[in-house]
């Protein structure tokens, strides 16, 4: 699970700098996957090491909840956009979407993987 967090905060520091230099440099919000990212990256990198990964992996699922929690609304709003309704700016909508969804998944996996564990401790 710390390799696949490493991974989860390479994709949102990526995707924050594409936001912010690709598509927006108007505005600071547009690293907001970055700033999501770095602590993952943080958190992936400590998980690495046994003694800390509990902890690290409860810490990348709270803070992947809090990220689907601030984008939900991206996505409530993407699916209205599929529906062709007008948005302000549609690639923020976008970048939205991707992250809440990834989030998900992600909180999907840790929580699949914190089972797991406890299962394996029980035997």
């Amino acid at each position: 699970m710390a390799k696949l967090t490493i991974i989860y905060g390479v994709i949102f520091i990526v995707m924050g700098l594409y936001g912010y230099f690709g598509i927006s440099s108007e505005s600071i919000t547009a690293l907001i996957p970055t700033f999501f990212g770095i602590p993952m990256l943080i958190l992936g990198w400590l998980g690495l090491n046994e003694k800390y990964l509990k902890h690290a992996m409860h810490g990348a699922a709270v803070l992947m909840l809090l990220g689907f929690a601030g984008t939900v609304s991206g996505l409530i709003k993407f699916f209205a956009m599929l529906g062709g309704a007008e948005t302000a700016r549609p690639a923020a909508v976008t970048v939205q979407t991707i992250m809440a969804v990834l989030c998900l998944v992600f909180i999907a996996l840790a929580v699949k993987s914190f089972i797991d564990v406890r299962r394996k401790k029980a035997e």
